[in-house]
């Protein structure tokens, strides 16, 4: 097993204590499903920089123990055991040059994409995602992989404090690089005061689908995200899910650059989330904007951290369930199918007393135990 990757800020950790791989070494990635990469540049910021040290932030923010396993609850499979999951540590960023961060990040995410693994990019602000899409679609083809954008902002700009390159200029860099269709890029949770009109317009004239959030609130999220899951499929082989922490009201998020009030709540992005990685083919994901430095108790990079775990968790769900031919029912109760199951009908028959069940009279009661403790 190659030694921990290098992660430029912090500790050097792997995402949740999976196992490292080293992209120039092909061999210590060859199974793998998943791919986790460090993407910590934040020079493309407008407002408040920080994110340079979410990668490092998400991958540790959890109170269980870094054990490479996290049974889901709710899809009942453990997304780092039932996937080969694996850290390869951070991209080389350098915030003073921007071209040449990019470069470096485009090439390893295509390394991954084409040895067949799902890159998984934390961030790093969302300059990112014009590289890490990119990467992806050079492997399945240019206008080949749609995107499902989370985000408070646009980030379709052209050009901002004179530069091509930064965080709220990349989806304009992908559409027109050919790397991304403009009408297969929907775009969730926009709000505020950005971009103006000749941006807008822009956005119209490339067929952009952009859902802003007093449509979500007035149609409900789920009928948004089922329009945008039926644009993102066709005729595109795969789907790419950038989202951006900024998404979510800063009343639960408080720690990213360009906070904007009125977001989704960390429960809807995070079903959100779940449901596109179970009910679509997601080839590729970022998760950006993430900045420590404002965050609060660590509830922003744990609500990163916990988005992460939830993509891959239903990638693990659907691939079991392809390869099983089930379906995942998110209605069914927590112990359904579980031993919990069989005690219910041992209860129902008699044989054996539920909590709170009456005893029979001239039933004994049970021997006292030591001072003070329950009968």
């Amino acid at each position: 097993m190659p030694n921990p990757p290098l992660t430029v800020f912090g500790p050097h950790i792997t995402f949740l204590g999976v196992d490292a791989c080293d992209l120039d070494d092909p061999a210590t990635h060859a199974d793998a499903d998943v791919v986790i990469l460090g993407a910590p540049l934040d020079g493309g910021t407008t407002y408040r920089s920080g994110a340079r040290f979410g990668p490092s932030a998400i991958r540790q923010a959890c109170y269980l123990p870094q054990d490479g396993s996290r049974p889901s609850l709710a899809l009942r499979v453990d997304a780092l055991k039932d996937l080969k999951v694996y850290d390869a540590g951070d991209v080389a960023v350098y915030s003073g040059d921007m071209a040449q961060s990019v470069r470096g990040i485009e090439s390893a995410v295509f390394t991954i994409a084409s040895s067949g693994a799902v890159p998984v990019v934390l961030g790093g602000d969302h300059t990112i995602a014009w590289p890490d899409h990119t990467g992806v679609a050079r492997h399945f083809g240019f206008g080949k992989v749609s995107m499902i954008h989370f985000d408070a902002h646009a980030d379709t700009a052209d050009i901002q404090f004179g530069s091509l390159v930064a965080h709220g200029t990349p989806m304009r860099r992908l559409i027109e690089s050919g790397a991304l269709r403009g009408d297969r890029f929907l775009q969730v949770g926009l709000r505020g005061y950005w971009p103006d009109e000749p941006v807008l317009e822009w956005m119209a004239e490339h067929g952009l689908r952009s859902f802003e959030m007093t449509e979500i609130v007035e149609r409900g999220l789920d009928e948004c995200l089922t329009e945008a899951a039926g644009i993102a499929v066709d005729d595109c082989v795969g789907v790419f899910l950038s989202i951006d922490v900024d998404v979510v009201d800063p009343g639960s998020a408080p720690g990213t650059g360009t906070p904007e009030p009125g977001g989704l709540s960390p429960r809807q992005l995070l079903d959100a989330v779940r449901r596109l990685c179970y009910e679509l083919p997601v080839v590729g994901l970022d998760l950006v904007e993430v900045a420590p430095p404002f965050d609060h108790a660590d509830v922003t990079a744990l609500l990163g951290n916990r988005v992460v775990l939830e993509a891959l968790s239903a990638i693990a769900r659907r691939r079991k369930d392809q390869r099983d031919g089930t379906t995942w029912d998110p209605r069914q109760p927590l112990l359904h199918g579980r031993g919990a199951d069989e005690q219910l009908a041992r209860i129902a028959a008699g044989r054996v007393r539920g909590h709170g069940q009456p005893r029979s009279v001239g039933e004994p009661m049970p021997p006292e135990g030591p001072a003070g403790a329950p009968r």
